[in-house]
């Protein structure tokens, strides 16, 4: 039998929820490129219910025990004494989520002897050091395709609330005012704007895709090029650089997986590069922009907006500089974990697990890394190495909280 320890974020401050304020959620047969939805033998939790807290373990609970397993769960994930650094040593199978990441760096896996199955309830696993994990062996596999469309919703979201002004609007109606110029000073139309994306994968053309309704000029650039139908039919220029691209757009959007290659890739010199008066939105990986950079350049007026939910580490400290920066639309990461996007993920990392215990194969299309190498989809999206580093820091905000 297997140790699987599972990291999952807090349960709400008023506790667990026992009601929810809709019945259901729609249910959806297929993605929109043909992909099956997860497929697991079965399910022991109703969609539209929070999995993805402490409480809500995933819906896995059932299943592991039930086979004999041991199943820990704990959002204790951070720093040499966390529930979750204890625990990794005789585990088999750790489960992490891209919003509360349990960061499994070289050190953690070196001491992880009997590790070989590491899952993101989620997309994204740069939280592996998947370097790291090629030379140990572990397999890295995540639920891929299971919130893109989620997080390209919020995408839309956070591109209105910035060129609308929606946030400082809304702010004066809960001071009690209804200061009109002082809310329409920094709102356009979006209308007739150049739009443009870095990276057009499944988040990334989700996003154009929806866009496309709101009369904008779109604009992308991605290391693996659309096909001409799709640029014709979404009226799409490409661009053979990140650099081209900046010079003419007013709304730029974030959604390339964080790997060595775009690892700070949003500097100082790339948002210099911008148009006065751009907008930035970031759901793909908060080290992918230089949190420094970004603060100066709303603070100078050269960017009108920044908003995003993906921070690094994560959670950030109290004092990070994008809590108190002007003119920002940040969140908490919680783009692609919906209650709708939870029961996707959760199904499929009860498949993943279904199949590694059943000792078939995972889906491709889960699969980062298997057999000492970037495979299936961490093939097609990834790079070798690691973007861990630093990831340290988040003890801090641990310490701050009085943990």
């Amino acid at each position: 039998m297997s140790k699987i320890v599972c990291v999952l974020y807090d349960d709400p401050v008023d506790g667990y929820p026992t009601s929810y304020i809709r019945d259901s959620i729609p249910r959806l047969e297929r993605y929109p490129d043909g992909q099956t939805m997860p497929s697991p033998g079965a399910i022991d939790f109703k969609p539209g219910q929070l999995l993805g807290s402490v409480s809500g373990e995933l819906g896995l609970r059932k299943f592991l025990v039930g086979q004999g397993h041991k199943f820990v769960v704990t959002s204790d994930k951070d720093g040499p004494a966390s529930i979750f650094e204890r625990e990794l040593i005789d585990a088999d199978v750790v489960i992490s989520q891209p919003f509360w990441p349990a960061y499994l760096t070289k050190e953690r896996i070196a001491k992880a002897k009997n590790l070989k199955l590491a899952i993101t309830a989620g997309i994204g696993s740069d939280h592996v050091d998947l370097q790291a994990a090629m030379d140990k062996g572990i397999t890295v596999a995540e639920v891929t395709y299971c919130n893109s469309i989620s997080v390209s919703e919020h995408i839309v979201m956070m591109i209105l609330a910035l060129v609308r002004n929606y946030i400082p609007s809304y702010q004066w109606v809960v001071k009690g005012g209804w200061n009109i110029a002082d809310c329409v000073a920094r709102s356009y139309d979006l209308e007739g704007m150049q739009v443009g994306t870095v990276g057009a994968g499944r988040i990334g053309l989700a996003a154009l895709k929806r866009l496309k309704a709101f009369d904008v000029k779109l604009h992308y650039t991605e290391r693996h090029r659309l096909s001409r139908e799709i640029e014709k039919d979404l009226g799409l220029t490409y661009h053979d650089s990140v650099e081209s691209m900046l010079r003419i757009c007013d709304v730029v959007t974030i959604n390339t997986p964080l790997h060595p290659e775009t690892e700070h890739l949003f500097n100082e010199a790339m948002i210099a590069k911008m148009k006065r008066g751009a907008y930035l939105i970031n759901t793909a990986r908060g080290k992918i922009c230089d949190e420094n950079a970004v603060a100066r350049s709303l603070r100078s007026g050269h960017l009108a907006g920044y908003a995003g939910d993906v921070w690094f580490p994560q959670p950030p400290d109290k004092d990070h500089p994008w809590r108190s920066m002007p003119n920002h639309g940040m969140t908490p990461h919680i783009s692609g974990t919906s209650l709708s996007a939870q029961a996707r993920y959760a199904a499929g990392v009860r498949e993943i697990l279904e199949c590694w215990f059943a000792k078939k194969p995972i889906r491709s299309e889960y699969l980062i890394v298997e057999n000492g190498n970037l495979a299936g989809t961490g093939a097609h999206s990834y790079s070798a190495g690691n973007v861990t580093s630093g990831s340290e820091k988040v003890a801090r905000y641990k310490k701050a909280a009085g943990a």
